[in-house]
């Protein structure tokens, strides 16, 4: 081995040294953040109704004119995810029909808990259309006015008729990321931002995934879209931390689409 072939080995070396040292610096002394949506002491439930964990993430039980009601985590989410994972589960129901499954993923000391929304929807059997994906964002008015960025896809799937035949239907999916001081929309923004963190500070930000799922027929996408965004500009404030740059502007209404 010639001398440029030792230096180049030994400078290897002292990096992956200087690296392992880094990240056992990080396990010993990193520090969890705080999160930035609210956990409660409510019990969470998980597969057959036990028990899972004794603080969830608070959602509020009534919103505008929909009444609601919790739903347990799946037999899937507490296989996979870490069982330090804090879990918000709530659907509305709104008097035409209208049902918006509402879905918060609070990580604790493993950042696994917060997974790319990629994997979610096709486990389930719907078809998402990388075409029919939109970065926007919902108006807040409290406690100030600002915009909360949200990702919002358009997914395809079937449903069974009462009569038993099979009909196309859509999915509209809006979700993002919090944590203390921090929103984004994307996975991608969420883990630069978090190991920025970790690098700079030593602490581990607590992010969370909320998300809101609503099922409509094709051509009733932007109707059901505008009903979920009312419903989580009212919702938001009730249990989310974290705000955003105060906007001028205020809210704006739609109508109701129906749904079977």
């Amino acid at each position: 081995m010639n001398k440029r072939s030792w230096r180049i080995l030994i400078v290897t070396l002292l990096l992956m040294g200087s690296t392992s040292g880094l990240l056992g610096y990080w396990r010993t002394n990193q520090r969890l953040g705080l999160p930035g949506v609210k956990v409660v002491p409510h019990p969470t439930y998980g597969p057959q109704e036990k028990i899972i964990a004794k603080d969830s993430v608070y959602l509020p039980e009534r919103v505008l004119d929909y009444q609601s009601e919790s739903f347990p985590v799946s037999q899937q989410e507490y296989g996979m995810l870490p069982k330090d994972t804090t879990y918000g589960k709530r659907v509305y129901k709104g008097a035409d029909g209208l049902r918006v499954w509402a879905n918060v993923i609070l990580m604790g000391t493993d950042r696994t808990s917060i997974h790319k929304p990629d994997y979610c929807l096709p486990g389930q059997g719907w078809i998402v259309d990388d075409r029919r994906k939109e970065e926007t964002s919902v108006l807040i008015n409290q406690p100030h006015p600002y915009r909360l960025p949200v990702m919002k896809w358009v997914v395809t799937g079937s449903q069974e008729t009462t009569d038993g035949r099979k009909v196309e239907v859509r999915g509209i999916y809006v979700y993002w990321f919090v944590a203390d001081k921090e929103l984004t929309d994307t996975n991608l923004k969420m883990l630069l931002r978090l190991s920025r963190n970790l690098f700079l500070t030593g602490v581990l930000q607590r992010w969370a995934y909320v998300s809101y799922f609503a099922i409509c027929m094709p051509g009733q996408e932007e109707a059901t879209f505008d009903r979920m965004k009312q419903l989580i500009a009212v919702a938001v404030p009730e249990f989310q931390l974290t705000t955003g740059e105060t906007v001028s502007g205020s809210m704006s209404g739609s109508g109701a689409p129906a749904i079977p």
